[in-house]
């Protein structure tokens, strides 16, 4: 059986997004907004408030899936968004699946 596949309707999935420069993590440990942008299938942008995963030395940001943010299945896209002092960083875009249920 999968162990990993990500259902309509899942609460609490966590998802982490790393900031990075080329290779290099990106301190965030002092940003002034933290987003984890995600992008539905249907093209439906939802802009989550993120957390730290560690303390945001490692570039490491984290959202946990509330009711009706996963509502369609298909392949979806997820973005970090953080503002530091005067600059503006994203992490690159990284796709996931969102699977049907049998009910």
């Amino acid at each position: 059986m999968a162990v990993n596949e990500i259902h309509v309707g899942d609460i609490g999935t966590q998802f982490v997004v790393e900031v990075k420069d080329g290779s290099t993590a990106v301190d965030v440990s002092s940003a002034t907004t933290k987003q984890i942008l995600i992008k539905k299938p249907d093209g439906t942008l939802l802009t989550k408030t993120a957390g730290f995963f560690t303390d945001g030395t490692d570039g490491k940001l984290t959202y946990s899936t509330i009711s009706g943010d996963l509502s369609i299945a298909g392949t979806w896209k997820i973005q970090a968004y953080v503002i530091i002092g005067g600059s503006e960083w994203h992490s690159d875009m990284q796709s996931f699946k969102v699977h049907r249920n049998l009910t």
